[in-house]
């Protein structure tokens, strides 16, 4: 959804590399050599201790 602003375009960054995209979030995830979807919820959890 440009994941950030909830549009339901995960891959668009209209035009803003600030905003994050499925491909910055897949990108975190095979670094950590996790999921997309763990490293969601990884994000998520992390959040709340913020």
């Amino acid at each position: 959804m440009c994941m950030s602003c909830g549009c339901g375009e995960p891959h668009a960054d209209h035009g803003d590399a600030a905003h994050i995209t499925f491909q910055t979030l897949k990108k975190a995830a095979d670094a950590a050599e996790i999921s997309p979807e763990e490293a969601a919820r990884n994000i998520v959890e992390s959040l709340k201790n913020v």
